[in-house]
């Protein structure tokens, strides 16, 4: 299979896992290994101010951007923190996953964005969705998940309510006309 980097994981309806459910995953790494990526429409308990002033505790910090809400980017690692962002800036630990896409886990970001001179676009996640090798393969051919090429204007632009629907649009089929079988040809 060639590699998902840069893909939508779409959960189908009836995956009726607690995480996963109506759920959209940029990934950012496919290999031979495995697969990593990052939850985009999913809610932490935390907003921007909370996670900044455990980070940079002799910050102040720019009151508009303070309800931002931080995302729950997966079950594993969720003390990690994961910034996806539009290429803009220079950053410690960056590494870009294509055109207009960009993920950072170093502090220096968090600050900038604290003080709005971070990117232009931004979701900030604690943690992230892992696979090992095959394992997410398997899940696709099980019919838990949909693929579809990432968008930026779904990632950056689209409400975070709204993702889960607007990928399935890409897809060009209503989703709930789906299925849960698996079936071959």
């Amino acid at each position: 299979m060639k590699s998902l980097q840069n893909h939508f994981l779409i959960a189908m309806p009836s995956l009726d896992d607690p995480y996963f459910s109506r759920s959209i995953t940029y990934i950012c790494e496919h290999n031979s290994e495995g697969a990593m990526g990052i939850v985009i429409n999913q809610p932490s308990n935390m907003n921007l101010k909370e996670l900044l002033e455990q980070t940079d505790k002799d910050g102040t910090f720019d009151d508009s951007i303070a309800e931002q809400i931080i995302l729950a980017g997966g079950p594993v690692s969720q003390e990690r923190g994961f910034v996806l962002h539009s290429d803009e800036g220079d950053w410690g630990s960056s590494l870009k996953m294509a055109p207009g896409v960009v993920v950072t886990t170093s502090k220096d970001i968090l600050s900038a964005i604290g003080h709005q001179q971070g990117p232009e676009h931004a979701l900030i996640a604690l943690g992230y969705a892992g696979w090992e090798a095959g394992q997410l393969e398997q899940e696709m051919q099980e019919n838990a998940w949909l693929m579809v090429e990432a968008d930026t204007d779904i990632l950056f632009n689209t409400p975070m309510h709204q993702r889960w629907q607007s990928a399935v649009k890409k897809l060009g089929v209503d989703v709930w006309q789906l299925t849960p079988q698996v079936g071959h040809a």
